[in-house]
């Protein structure tokens, strides 16, 4: 039986309406990004959570607000375990443009090698894979990206 895995992710958002992400470089694995956010430890509620990896992720220290969406994916952590994760999302204004990264622990620090900011535009033309794969529409839904900027239904 899978681990489960309870996990907070954050969608940041800048003035220009992109998104942050990372892009993780798994030894074995095509590269790929994905939103702030991570799992959640002993002890701590989502929100807590959704906070501390954002001031980890990031060096943004502020409350992450309500949830706003509820996934529950199943996939491989980047230290090779399956696992079924309860993935709780939370959306999060910024006005800053730089983030500091200086709070990574030793293994972000090895797998997320870089960061950007994304448009609906620039995401749906990106040749690697990100996650989640509904973050399109997680935005419109927000009223965030365009309904238009929804890629086809695989």
């Amino acid at each position: 039986m899978k681990r489960q895995r309870p996990a907070a992710r954050i969608l940041l958002v800048d003035p220009e309406d992109r998104v942050l992400m990372f892009r993780f470089v798994v030894e074995g694995r095509a590269p790929f990004w994905c939103t702030v956010g991570g799992a959640v430890d002993p002890g701590e509620d989502f929100p807590a959570a959704a906070r501390r990896e954002l001031r980890e992720e990031t060096g943004l220290d502020r409350d992450c607000g309500p949830e706003i969406a509820r996934r529950q994916v199943a996939f491989v952590t980047v230290e090779g375990e399956p696992v079924d994760a309860d993935e709780r999302y939370f959306l999060v204004r910024t006005e800053a443009a730089a983030i500091d990264t200086a709070g990574h622990t030793a293994l972000e620090q090895r797998v997320m090698r870089e960061w950007r900011w994304f448009d609906a535009a620039t995401l749906a033309a990106h040749p690697e894979a990100f996650y989640p794969l509904d973050l399109a529409g997680m935005l419109a839904e927000q009223g965030i990206w365009p309904a238009t900027s929804l890629p086809p239904a695989a």
